[in-house]
């Protein structure tokens, strides 16, 4: 698959000056740039989004390689195969914009500028992690970066993520929410609740459908009636399109007609298309695919085909690709050894951030400890 397919149901938007709604046809998207002499802007963000994409990709082998070292507890779910994907969306938000994401979520974290120590420290439980070493894998929580998890409920992050597009319409702030899910969550009810609020309350979210083609084992034919996931915004006259996300530069131009219609004041949803190329997560061998679908993934890898088209358009040779991938292997191991090297949280802090604020009673209990104090023993022995 290549470019991008739109719903050919025309939607409502809502314009910011008038507060009137049109029924448009959604504007076609720009086209990547070409095979030959690409302008200095188009040099620089390709340079760029190779670099994060190889960036991600050495992150999360060595994540990998931690987990199998037990170095890292809990699930843990990698972005192998959607490096693509994440550099294009990410490209498109301001640093003001909000993201909510489901548990597959260490390459947005750092694509999102997140220090890749912190990130690490937190894969590892430590108490420099951006969760303070509380939050594990699937847990990434930084406000400072707009970062707003980090969900290991499937789904859980839509409704919350619709409230904060509600509270931003509220404010008549120019930023957006940007929601990320997995392909599996399109059957779940807050995921209808969710779009058909955010039709009806015209608010300023991109909902983006990351379709790796699985539900952890199940195959997206097997487990919708309707494997075109895009297609479902027209239940609630929401635009919508499915992209190619095996290219930064398609995904990037997708994501930036979704984030003008927010910001103009409509939800927008954007199915990604893409490839998991480990199973679902560390521990999944992945056995449910077949020998024919094992070799057809080692022949679509993004990372590998952008490095063949920069190679293609001159922006890089191989030289240049090989030493960016020995120095990107450089500071990935000291990510590691940083994250090795910080200490694990004090049990006392164990509660610190289950609020907000202060909460009358709320428990501070641990494992094994007594549901209720001992009760006194009342007189002696005889």
């Amino acid at each position: 698959m290549s470019g991008t397919t739109r719903s050919s149901t025309p939607t409502r938007r809502r314009t910011k000056a008038t507060g009137t709604k049109a029924s448009v046809e959604t504007p076609p998207t720009e086209t990547p740039p070409g095979e030959n002499q690409p302008s200095e802007v188009e040099r620089e963000r390709a340079q760029r989004f190779y670099r994060q994409m190889l960036f991600i990709r050495r992150f999360e082998e060595r994540a990998q390689r931690a987990y199998t070292q037990a170095l890292i507890g809990g699930y843990c779910h990698l972005n192998l195969g959607e490096e693509a994907a994440i550099a294009g969306l990410m490209d498109e938000l301001r640093p003001e914009d909000y993201l909510f994401t489901n548990y597959r979520e260490h390459g947005y974290a750092l694509a999102r500028g997140i220090d890749p120590n912190a990130v690490m420290a937190e894969l590892f439980g430590r108490v420099d992690g951006v969760s303070k070493g509380w939050g594990g894998s699937m847990h990434m929580f930084d406000v400072s970066h707009r970062l707003l998890g980090g969900y290991g409920i499937v789904g859980g992050q839509l409704p919350i993520a619709t409230g904060a597009a509600l509270a931003l319409q509220y404010k008549g702030a120019d930023e957006i929410v940007m929601c990320t899910m997995g392909d599996g969550t399109v059957a779940i009810g807050a995921f209808h609740e969710s779009l058909n609020l955010a039709s009806l309350w015209d608010l300023p979210i991109v909902f983006v459908i990351i379709n790796n083609g699985l539900g952890m084992g199940t195959p997206v034919a097997h487990s919708s009636a309707l494997p075109d996931l895009y297609r479902r915004g027209d239940a609630y006259r929401i635009e919508s399109a499915r992209v190619d996300g095996m290219n930064p530069d398609i995904v990037a131009s997708a994501t930036a007609t979704a984030v003008d219609v927010a910001r103009g004041g409509r939800p927008y949803l954007l199915e990604v298309v893409t490839e998991r190329l480990k199973g679902h997560s560390v521990v999944d061998p992945a056995k449910y695919r077949s020998g024919d679908e094992a070799a057809r993934l080692k022949g679509v890898d993004p990372v590998r085909a952008y490095a063949q088209h920069l190679t293609a358009i001159g922006v890089h040779d191989a030289e240049s690709i090989a030493q960016l991938d020995a120095e990107v292997l450089r500071e990935v191991d000291a990510v590691a050894a940083f994250a090795a090297a910080s200490e694990f949280p004090d049990t006392s802090t164990l509660f610190d951030y289950t609020y907000a604020s202060p909460v009358p009673n709320d428990s501070r209990r641990l494992p094994g400890d007594a549901l209720y104090p001992a009760a006194p023993i009342v007189g002696g022995a005889a």
